[in-house]
């Protein structure tokens, strides 16, 4: 749902997706029309005492589905969630076992635009690209009222805590905020799948949720190995 003639096809939602009957309908970026749900669980539910199969829907979007179900209507029983990851290391050397190159993973990271760039410069403009769209274009979109400036910041400091503990107290006096506006960005990026938050674990699950964060790690490594790299190029002058 990027192109004008698409949103243009539901502005009658209802109408266009009863005629996609029997064939698979492929929805991206629901999460710009959260207001779809509502019709899509009426549908589903009609298609089901008809006795049609399930997958009649593919429902694309870059958000959580926890961040997905603020909606007033959610697909509780109706849907099925698999997430989706960029190019895994297993994936590349399979499919490539003696063109395989670590290192290239690590500083490209997995997803296709920047992976299969033509060269490193390119790659690098392809992460650059991404992150200022989604940090300044992508994530509004969603409602999350935070500067543009001040969340990318942040995401440059997560950089340096990459699989360790997390001190929200140190993280809130660089920035000027309180240690739960800093748990406040930290959820923003976990419901964007920009991070994992790897919680404590005891034999008691009771304390593990009293017990603070204990690791942090990037779920797009190649997004942060760019902003660690514009930190080396802006203050040191390392050319990459």
């Amino acid at each position: 749902m990027e192109l004008d003639s698409d949103l243009n096809k539901l502005r009658g939602p209802e109408s266009f997706l009863r005629r996609q009957q029997k064939r698979l309908l492929i929805i991206d970026e629901v999460q710009r029309k959260p207001e779809l749900f509502k019709i899509l669980r009426g549908l589903i539910d009609i298609h089901k005492r008809a006795g049609e199969s399930s997958g009649q829907f593919l429902l694309l979007g870059s958000a959580s589905r926890d961040l997905l179900q603020q909606s007033s209507e959610t697909l509780a029983g109706r849907i099925r969630y698999m997430e989706l990851c960029p190019f895994s290391a297993a994936e590349i050397y399979n499919s490539d076992p003696l063109g395989y190159n670590n290192d290239k993973l690590w500083f490209r990271g997995g997803f296709p635009g920047s992976y299969l760039a033509e060269n490193d410069n390119e790659s690098w403009q392809w992460r650059a690209d991404f992150i200022s769209t989604y940090v300044e274009r992508d994530i509004p979109l969603m409602g999350p009222k935070v500067s543009a400036m001040r969340l990318k910041r942040f995401w440059t400091m997560l950089a340096h805590y990459q699989g360790q503990q997390v001190v929200t107290s140190d993280l809130g006096k660089s920035l000027g905020v309180s240690h739960t506006t800093i748990k406040s960005y930290m959820d923003i990026l976990t419901d964007f799948y920009m991070i994992r938050q790897i919680q404590p674990w005891s034999g008691n699950s009771k304390k593990d949720w009293l017990r603070p964060l204990k690791h942090i790690y990037a779920t797009l490594d190649f997004c942060i190995a760019c902003l660690i790299f514009q930190i080396l190029k802006v203050f040191w002058g390392i050319q990459l």
